[in-house]
């Protein structure tokens, strides 16, 4: 009985062993394998709902581009930053990315494309098509420019990290996306184009719903104002790299540090229902794609084309525009905005 005994505590021993053994061998495989998240960037297109649109139930708070990658366009550019001075508890770096153009899926004459569905494009023919509708320098509406996430916010300076005191969100109009919707408004009633601009807090003080309270505010223009052609949703978009780090799109025209920025389009793929006019909107967008590109070269990052509705199925001229991300500059994102307000004057004006 005892020799039976001693026989079982020795197999006991070493079966700990061997478990102590390979526990040890796992950590080691583990920490030598482990990926390097400073080369992962995620992309962060926020809060894109599905159908149905008008119900706050029809809206997804959770992002629906956080696993897209950057397919080797992202590029990293040297630069000086200033020392972080805000107060608070460093949270995590700032990077400074560049997302090139030209490596899109598809690309003609100075249009390129991240074609996120199954649909085929075909951008010569599109781009060679009529819009439906005709752009009138009158006093009656022709573009209304609202913003689903108003309270989106940038960087108030130009910092290498960010800390715990940072909120990417603020009721401040001078510095969320009310702020870059009055620059291109401001640009476009300039130069004859009458532009309404509407400063309701779709996201505030509730996230959930924005894009179900957004449609409504649409739908009332619409019906107030039925000259309006054109309705411009103006985001800020997050990127991130690791675990904590924030990038900001950044790239420079003439001189200055401008907002890289994107068109963000829907289509009727996956789905998504009852957006049967999709490629009307698409037209105008790669037409304004096409325009960025031949004014400010590198400024737009690939149009990205999303199975989405994103309230576009409301009009013909619906695009939705991301200026930077949450890592941009307030500054940058303003130089961004008179770019594109720049653009879409010399657009709009051969739409007459």
């Amino acid at each position: 009985m005892r020799k039976k005994t001693g026989l079982a505590r020795l197999i006991c021993v070493f079966f700990v062993c061997l478990l102590l053994l390979g526990y040890n061998f796992y950590g080691r495989f583990l920490k030598n394998t482990q990926i390097n998240t400073e080369e992962t960037v995620s992309f962060d297109i926020e809060e894109y709902d599905s159908e149905p649109l008008y119900t706050d139930s029809a809206v997804n708070a959770q992002s629906e581009e956080t696993t897209a990658k950057p397919d080797n366009n992202s590029q990293s550019k040297t630069e000086t930053s200033v020392t972080a001075s805000a107060s608070g508890n460093v949270k995590g770096k700032i990077v400074s990315r560049y997302i090139s153009p030209y490596n899109a899926g598809l690309s003609y004459n100075n249009v390129y494309v991240k074609n996120s569905t199954e649909l085929k494009l075909d951008i010569k023919k599109l781009l060679s098509s009529q819009l439906e509708f005709k752009i009138k320098k009158s006093d009656s509406p022709q573009v209304l420019i609202m913003h689903t996430h108003t309270t989106e916010t940038y960087m108030t300076e130009d910092t290498d990290c960010y800390t715990d005191a940072y909120s990417s969100r603020t009721r401040d109009k001078e510095k969320n996306m009310v702020s870059v919707g009055n620059i291109v408004t401001k640009k476009l009633n300039e130069a004859g184009i009458k532009t309404l601009h509407d400063t309701t807090e779709h996201d505030y003080p509730k996230y959930t719903g924005s894009y179900g309270r957004a449609a409504k505010t649409i739908n009332s223009y619409l019906k107030k104002y039925p000259s309006i052609k054109i309705v411009l949703d103006l985001h800020r978009d997050a990127v991130t790299s690791g675990e904590s780090d924030k990038v900001k799109l950044v790239t420079e025209i003439e001189g200055k540090k401008a907002a890289q920025v994107m068109l963000v389009m829907g289509s009727q793929s996956g789905s998504v229902t009852n957006f049967p006019n999709w490629q009307e909107n698409l037209k105008l967008a790669l037409k304004l794609q096409q325009m960025l590109e031949t004014k400010y070269p590198t400024l737009a990052r690939p149009l990205s084309l999303m199975s989405k509705n994103y309230n576009q199925s409301l009009t013909t001229g619906s695009l939705l525009i991301e200026f930077g991300t949450d890592a941009n500059t307030v500054e940058e994102a303003h130089y961004s905005a008179e770019l594109v307000g720049d653009a879409l004057v010399s657009l709009l004006n051969t739409l007459t």
